[in-house]
């Protein structure tokens, strides 16, 4: 049984799937600031409302950039390349955390509850970024996770460098269990803002102000600390505390129309559970909320020189080639 299943009946997390998917569709449509009707004064000449094609030419460069920035994301995805992988994450820490500094955050969900998203003339180019996080979750999971979170980019460019004698490997049970942790976080924080409407607890909560360089003391304390863990525990974050993971994790284990291929020979080898560093894959079943779609146990789906699967259909054909069964 998967996190999702432990935490709600399947009724409840197709609930929670259509609130989710609603806070970053519903601004498009109703977060648009109403028309005010012309205000005539003598002498005055009336100010025009600029349109929305002119408010799209004016974030024509921020709409661009996204754009050139979630291609390279799926072409990297899509090609199970390494290398555009790691060039995916660098520039998503560069652009998305540096120059952008905007993150989709624990906070938009709290914006959907009180229908209060961001404007959608003003704000093109976060909705185009709030879509594709919604779309690509639906469709492969937790790819944004994987992908296009600038903290989540960091820690995988931090796990990358680190020697691996220095990283240690949490034990299954211990995992499964602390995998709970963000489910805790998501629910605590939607219930603290359900009841008092302080939304400022997030920054102790998810640590992507961090690209802004504007904190507290105990703030950065805080992120240097999770920082230094993150070198000895790969992905802590991501794994056991992200309140977003968490969310986006109950929309994907319920949706994910295009799920990871598996050999009828998975049920029996256990190379890709052993691959997997985020601990996805236990007992040889993929645990759809917490898989990020990292393409480790893909790419290993594919190697003929790896995988046993491939090794198996050697050793049939050759039995065939010589008119015999393998044993």
């Amino acid at each position: 049984m998967n996190v999702a299943q432990r935490f709600f009946s399947r009724g409840s997390l197709l609930a929670l799937c259509a609130i989710l998917l609603c806070s970053l569709f519903a601004g498009a449509a109703g977060a648009q600031e109403p028309a005010q009707p012309p205000q005539w004064e003598f002498g005055e000449d009336e100010e025009a409302t600029p349109t929305l094609l002119e408010l799209a030419r004016e974030q024509a460069v921020d709409i661009v950039a996204f754009l050139a920035f979630a291609t390279l994301a799926m072409v990297s995805f899509l090609r199970k390349s390494v290398p555009l992988k790691y060039v995916t994450l660098v520039v998503s820490v560069l652009y998305m955390g540096v120059y952008k500094s905007q993150l989709i955050s624990v906070v938009n969900i709290f914006g959907t509850l009180t229908a209060n998203l961001p404007v959608f003339s003003y704000s093109i180019a976060w909705y185009a970024f709030a879509i594709f996080t919604v779309v690509t979750t639906v469709v492969w999971g937790r790819l944004y996770c994987g992908r296009i979170c600038a903290f989540g980019a960091l820690t995988q460019l931090i796990d990358a460098v680190v020697p691996k004698r220095f990283q240690l490997e949490v034990p299954a049970n211990v995992e499964r269990y602390a995998g709970y942790v963000k489910y805790g976080i998501l629910f605590a924080a939607v219930g603290y803002y359900l009841v008092t409407s302080e939304i400022g607890f997030y920054r102790y909560i998810e640590p992507f102000w961090l690209f802004t360089f504007d904190a507290t003391p105990v703030l950065w304390i805080m992120v240097g600390a999770l920082l230094v863990a993150s070198i000895f525990i790969r992905n802590l974050y991501c794994r056991f505390l992200c309140p977003l993971g968490a969310a986006l994790g109950l929309v994907s284990s319920v949706t994910t129309v295009f799920k990871i291929k598996r050999w009828s020979e998975c049920s029996q080898c256990a190379l890709c559970e052993k691959t997997c560093e985020w601990g996805a894959i236990r007992k040889r079943k993929i645990i759809k909320a917490e898989c990020v779609r990292c393409d480790d146990c893909e790419i290993l789906y594919d190697d003929k020189r790896r995988c046993p699967h491939w090794l198996l259909e050697l050793k049939r054909k050759a039995y065939a080639a010589v008119g015999g069964s393998p044993a």
